[in-house]
């Protein structure tokens, strides 16, 4: 990378060659971002902006070719390496003459790395105030496919494949894929001078950031290239893509006005701060090498635990099990069960806190239910420790249940307010962490259930979309809402820094609040509530397009009423990511309670690479529906393959290539389950593994390395 503007490239401000990009400067001083070769009318401002009164030049459902963008003006940039990592930040300063409105583009890469993450401060250095609608983290023009580029044909968007994730509760990272120019409509720009007014565009609703879709996307061309970008965002985000000048263009948003009721009253001296937004490059390897890199990013960019290389095995005592009814009685015999088993953490899930079944609307004191309890709590949670186990506790705490006392102690400010009225959603209110009395009452529960109850896991869980957001005084709702999540990642980062050892799982109704703002603090996600075994593989298999293998946490709930194939089916799902252990592990035959023990042993024996290790899809992403599914783990001693054939997968056998292992004198070695009949071959001349699975609804894990 370079911050230099050679003699021969005097347009040139900053480039990239790992990446193929470079940042260019035309006469007008205008700075424009984009693929390197392409002509500069492809190409698009480097930052985008609407504010009321200066809205687009071209209107429609696009949220580029603005009129602040194109007069945003090149002042200065200047590159420097930072001590960690030799990251080089470079920071691009514009101004638009006529607001008076600044904007300082934060571009961040290692030197080789094909990532580039960006961030944009915007500050108002005019005298008027300027009320800011929207504007882009980083914007990309210039994109054309190699089948486009090999031709005669001028259509660049010819041979771009669009990859976007559906998400939703039970059915999380469900990846789809379209032709771009399928989504986006060629017209004739003879006929009518310029492109159309549309655009394909996902983005978040309310404060479930992934309650609708995934902030990650890519395009893919046929030669291996992939352009895969992903936006880190508790609040509100929005991506668009679409076509300028015959090629395409990708533009990565946080919240605004159109989509999540932001706006941001900038008076003059004042300034606000993007979310950050990062874009991978792969020139070869397609979506496997991309999401291998983004790996990699998302480990460089979180908070440093020792949970990411420990990979302790997690017994929870909810899904399928005690569902949210927890009494020492049922409690005493699940922990030695989970101890004998090899669990390492154990977590009491919801419940634990009222005495009534209907606690959903009590939430908020965090309080030991006694009638639950009849010796306390402490009981239970010092039988964990003896046995060697950390204790956990479920805990949502953002929330306060409409009938707990809190919701009329705390002061009114505290809590979301819309229209001057506090927000209620499915009898909760929900506290705005940035006022003082909602973050003390929290950290008062914390530092209560860590220092002195000695509790080292807390699950954290949001089960409510509150919506767009709080008004505190004249801010808008999407305002409030960003505002209110930063608030919420510094309190948790704070309890971090006074417990070193506290392990934070993020949960959203699974995986309903599924970000790297999120993930770039706490230590694990949960992957979904999705209660049939059969219905987990696609979710647990795409996993990893979401985050870091050992930060998905995928549940295993084997069952006295199930029979060995389905424990073994349900025990193989996180072998490849955290295991979360449930069931009634105290009701098993010796010979049901071994197929759990083999599983823990082996996921103890395979984790060592997981840490390091880079996801890949020898079948391609799955379908929610697909018969057979793959997902594989590239480690540094060996490659993992792990394999599903469910009710509608035809034939006994699949074949796929594992690229990287061509040529290689690997052995395939089926690791578990020992009972599942099932057979890996490997052919080492054409790079293949082939898995028979002779039974429906079985699966298999299967180590590709020496003997």
């Amino acid at each position: 990378m370079t911050g230099v503007v050679a003699t021969a490239e005097r347009s040139r401000i900053w480039s990239h060659p790992e990446l193929g990009l470079h940042a260019v400067l035309d006469a007008n001083g205008s700075v424009r971002l984009g693929s390197s070769g392409q002509g500069w009318d492809r190409l698009v401002p480097l930052v985008e902006v609407t504010a009321t009164g200066h809205g687009r030049l071209w209107s429609g459902e696009r949220f580029i070719e603005t009129a602040i963008g194109e007069r945003l003006a090149y002042r200065s940039h200047d590159t420097r390496t930072l001590r960690d990592g030799g990251l080089e930040r470079t920071t691009i300063r514009l101004a638009d003459p006529v607001t008076g409105l600044a904007a300082e583009v934060t571009l961040e890469a290692s030197p080789g790395a094909t990532f580039l993450r960006s961030r944009v401060r915007l500050v108002n250095e005019g005298v008027d105030p300027l009320r800011l609608e929207s504007v882009t983290t980083l914007t990309l023009g210039g994109i054309t496919s190699s089948v486009a580029e090999s031709s005669i044909a001028e259509d660049g968007l010819d041979g771009l494949t669009l990859h976007w994730a559906d998400n939703d509760w039970l059915a999380e990272c469900r990846w789809r894929q379209a032709e771009l120019r399928d989504e986006v409509v060629p017209l004739s720009r003879f006929a009518h001078g310029r492109e159309g007014r549309g655009c394909f565009e996902r983005s978040s609703q309310g404060s479930w950031s992934t309650g609708r879709h995934l902030p990650v996307a890519a395009l893919t061309d046929p030669a291996g290239n992939a352009w895969l970008w992903q936006i880190e965002s508790s609040a509100g985000w929005r991506f668009e893509t679409g076509e300028r000048e015959g090629a395409a263009y990708i533009a990565l948003f946080g919240p605004d006005d159109a989509h999540h009721q932001w706006h941001q009253l900038l008076a003059p001296g004042e300034d606000f701060h993007t979310v950050p937004a990062v874009l991978v490059r792969a020139e070869t390897g397609g979506l496997d090498a991309a999401f291998g890199t983004l790996t990699d990013y998302r480990r460089g960019i979180r908070r440093d635990h020792p949970d990411h290389r420990t990979l302790p095995v997690i017994y929870n005592d909810y899904m399928n099990t005690l569902n949210g009814d927890p009494t020492t009685e049922r409690l005493l015999p699940l922990v030695e069960s989970a101890a004998v088993a090899g669990a390492e953490v154990f977590v009491i899930d919801a419940g634990w806190y009222d005495d009534a079944q209907g606690w959903w609307d009590s939430v908020g004191a965090w309080e030991p239910a006694p009638n639950r309890f009849p010796g306390g709590i402490q009981e239970v949670l010092d039988a964990i420790t003896k046995r060697g186990m950390t204790p956990g506790l479920w805990l949502e705490p953002e929330v306060v249940g409409v009938r707990s006392p809190l919701a009329q102690t705390l002061p009114p400010e505290a809590f979301f307010r819309r229209g001057g009225l506090r927000v209620t959603e499915h009898g909760r209110h929900h506290l705005d962490l940035r006022h003082p009395a909602a973050r003390a009452h929290l950290d008062e529960v914390v530092d209560r259930l860590v220092g002195e109850w000695g509790v080292g896991y807390l699950k954290l869980d949001y089960n409510i979309n509150i919506g767009p957001g709080t008004e505190n005084g004249t801010e808008s709702a999407g305002a409030g809402l960003l505002g209110h999540h930063r608030a919420h990642l510094d309190w948790m980062a704070g309890l971090l820094d006074r417990h070193p050892q506290l392990v934070l799982e993020n949960c959203g109704s699974g995986g309903l609040r599924w970000d790297y703002a999120q993930l770039a603090v706490a230590q694990l996600q949960s992957t979904s509530d999705q209660q049939d075994p059969l219905r987990y593989p696609p979710i647990t298999a795409a996993a990893a397009t979401a985050a870091t293998p050992e930060q998905a946490a995928v549940w295993a709930y084997p069952q006295p009423d199930q029979t060995f194939d389905e424990i073994a089916f349900t025990l193989t799902g996180p072998l490849l990511g955290r295991v979360h252990l449930s069931g009634f592990l105290n009701l098993m035959s010796d010979e049901q309670f071994d197929l759990v023990r083999s599983a823990v042993s082996v996921y103890k024996e395979v984790r060592g690479e997981i840490g390091t290790g880079h996801p890949f899809w020898p079948l391609g992403l799955p379908g929610w529906e697909d018969g057979w599914i793959a997902h594989g783990l590239r480690g540094s001693d060996a490659t993992y393959v792990m394999v599903w054939r469910r009710e509608s997968g035809d034939g006994d056998s699949r074949t796929f290539t594992v690229p990287h292992l061509l040529g290689a004198p690997v052995r395939a070695a089926v690791l578990y389950p020992a009972n599942a009949d099932a057979g890996a071959e490997w052919d080492a001349a054409k790079g293949q593994l082939t898995v028979s699975l002779p039974r429906v609804n079985t699966a298999v894990l299967v180590r590709l390395g020496g003997s």
